[in-house]
């Protein structure tokens, strides 16, 4: 065999291998790119103790020229339980992707003869609630990663349920415009009553 056909022999394996390695790292990126990410959890504390909360609903937006829709949804329906007593405080750390997004949390409270109110704490005024309401109104704070929540110092009224919900925009195929949860983390307390906060 001339040694002109033995370079070019040689020129074409390295050529096929280049390629075999390029497809291979290919498939390698398109697969790792498509891993499906966790769903993102909050953690909880209160009264020297953590708690990670995982959702109990969460759905990937899928974003097109003209629209917004929902992906795919995850519906665990995970509740986390944890004790809090009056007058502590709460704080929930929320990861970036939740803290950068439009949030709220709904809060419900147990009250004396089998009766329930509630707060909602939003994005806009993430302040409200954590007994520093004036952060809201000074453009100095940014949206935090941790949310503060100071409970009533009653021992009448018992923190129940908070929700953090991921409210979007949604329109219904007749036109109709409203807002559905994406998102929601759920945390019950010993206080917590289905008949109550249904």
């Amino acid at each position: 065999m001339s040694q002109t056909k033995t370079r070019t022999i040689v020129a074409l394996s390295g050529v096929a291998l280049l390629v075999f390695v390029a497809a291979v790292a290919a498939v390698v990126t398109i697969a790792v790119r498509d891993t499906n990410k966790p769903d993102p959890e909050i953690t909880a504390y209160a009264h020297g103790k953590s708690v990670s909360v995982s959702p109990f609903l969460y759905c990937d937006l899928e974003v097109s020229k003209d629209r917004l829709s929902m992906g795919k949804c995850d519906s665990t329906q995970d509740i986390s339980d944890m004790d809090i007593p009056p007058g502590s405080t709460v704080q929930l750390s929320l990861p970036k992707e939740i803290a950068d997004a439009p949030w709220e949390i709904l809060i419900g409270y147990r009250l004396p003869n089998n009766k329930a109110n509630g707060d909602i704490l939003t994005s806009q005024k993430p302040w409200r609630l954590s007994g520093k309401p004036e952060r809201d109104e000074d453009p100095g704070w940014a949206k935090p990663l941790t949310v503060t929540i100071k409970t009533p110092a009653n021992e009448h009224v018992r923190l129940a349920i908070m929700e953090l919900h991921l409210p979007v925009p949604a329109q219904d195929e007749n036109g109709n415009q409203g807002v559905i949860n994406r998102g929601i983390w759920a945390i019950h307390t010993p206080e917590f009553d289905p008949a109550l906060f249904s």
